[in-house]
């Protein structure tokens, strides 16, 4: 009986209650979110885009450093005391500019007395010329020289009068046999001749003489020319230590290091400044082994540097490595890049891609529609499907570098292509979120 009482209580009271939950149950079906309500406003204002399939060049995304095309340490070529340092760290040089010069005032001196020397070589060559009567870049003619023309002439006349000699001493002979003359006119003729015979024999000695002295003399020249010559590799050598105090950028370039100080000295194994050419640059890349083959000279690389997220650098690849590297199994290549305006500065980290031939399908979005910066490895968007909004996680390869669009960003992975992505009020948006357009 106890039992009986305490359940019929709950009942009675079950009645009142229910009405209420049933009225309260038909005011909230009454909310529907499609109602022009308080709901309703709640929803965020989008504008779309959609995820675009395209055909895009085959390509390699790798990483890298760029690398100055050139480097070059500046040393001296002669020791010496630093005496002017006309650029600094960080400037910018032609070829030919002066980079550091040494103190030259004893190699003026050893110039100034090589300069003499040469002086005195050249007067003793022309003194030998004029003995002789040569000219220089003539022709050496001994019989030529005044002194063997004089005693030619000599000998000429000495042989003449030994010839008329000799003749007459044998016409006086064939009288004395006939006895028209007498033996001492003859003996006299005869010693006339001999005589005359020995002078034109002194003569000719003197003729040969003479042409041994001028050959001689020709020899001397020779000697002085020499000199001369020796004088003045002494005189370039000169002329050489005082270029070697002036050290000269050997093309153009950059500074980014210059340890010579005013009044050190410095020998020629010193380090005066280093050089580095920044125009253009070079970027080395590793090919993974499985594309090898479709690696070639010229193909355009696009690279992307963290200090400007929003730009793309073109180069080419210049150098092909001949060996794949046994431990990574991969390709090295070189690529140059032209660097007109100096953005870019050797060290920086680069993000590449090279393009190949062919094509491959890739899915492009408007970088509108990327909640986060573009230039990152991965961002977040949010597809559009039926008034709500859902966040994807997608993979970038940063900004367009297939020539799509200006604007648009390649996906890697998270789209498949087709969706309708919101593309403003991103920062306003979570999963879930109703949106309107």
């Amino acid at each position: 009986m106890r039992f009986a009482k305490a359940a019929a209580f709950p009942i009675t009271l079950a009645a009142p209650l229910l009405l209420v939950l049933v009225a309260g149950c038909g005011k909230a079906q009454s909310a529907d979110p499609s109602n022009s309500g308080p709901a309703a406003a709640k929803a965020i204002e989008v504008t779309t885009t959609t995820a675009e399939v395209r055909e895009v060049p085959l390509s390699i995304d790798a990483n890298g450093t760029f690398e100055a095309s050139e480097s070059s340490d500046l040393a001296p070529q002669s020791p010496g005391l630093v005496a002017a340092t006309p650029v600094d760290v960080g400037a910018s040089v032609k070829k030919g500019d002066v980079v550091v010069r040494l103190d030259d005032r004893d190699a003026r001196l050893r110039l100034e007395q090589a300069r003499s020397v040469v002086g005195q070589a050249d007067a003793s060559l022309r003194q030998a010329e004029t003995r002789i009567g040569f000219t220089s870049g003539g022709t050496f003619d001994p019989a030529k020289v005044p002194e063997v023309q004089a005693a030619l002439a000599a000998y000429e006349s000495a042989k003449g009068k030994a010839s008329l000699a000799q003749a007459d001493a044998a016409r006086y002979a064939e009288l004395v046999k006939s006895g028209d003359v007498s033996r001492s006119n003859y003996e006299k003729y005869r010693t006339d001749a001999e005589s005359a015979q020995s002078q034109a024999e002194a003569a000719r000695q003197q003729y040969e003489g003479a042409l041994n002295s001028a050959r001689q003399g020709y020899q001397g020249v020779g000697t002085a020319q020499a000199s001369v010559s020796s004088a003045q590799v002494q005189l370039a050598m000169a002329q050489k230590a005082i270029d070697d105090t002036v050290v000269l950028a050997p093309f153009a370039g950059q500074i980014i290091a210059r340890p010579a100080a005013i009044g050190e000295y410095v020998a020629t194994s010193s380090k005066l400044a280093t050089l580095v050419r920044i125009s253009p640059l070079k970027l080395n890349l590793q090919i993974p082994e499985a594309n090898a083959a479709r690696i070639r000279i010229g193909l355009r690389v696009v690279a992307r540097v963290a200090a400007y997220p929003n730009e793309e650098f073109t180069g080419a690849i210049s150098a092909i490595n001949a060996a794949v590297n046994v431990d990574s199994r991969a390709l090295n290549v070189e690529v140059q890049f032209q660097n007109p305006d100096a953005k870019l500065h050797p060290g920086m980290f680069v993000t590449a891609t090279v393009l190949l031939s062919g094509t491959e399908k890739a899915v492009f979005v408007s970088r509108d529609a990327i909640l986060g910066n573009s230039g990152l490895e991965s961002a977040q968007v949010f597809s559009i499907d039926g008034g709500i909004a859902h966040g994807l996680v997608v993979q970038l390869n940063g900004a367009d570098t297939n020539g799509v669009g200006s604007g648009m960003v390649r996906i890697l992975s998270g789209l498949s292509g087709g969706e309708i992505l919101a593309a403003k009020n991103l920062d306003k948006l979570y999963d879930g979120a109703a949106v309107r357009q």
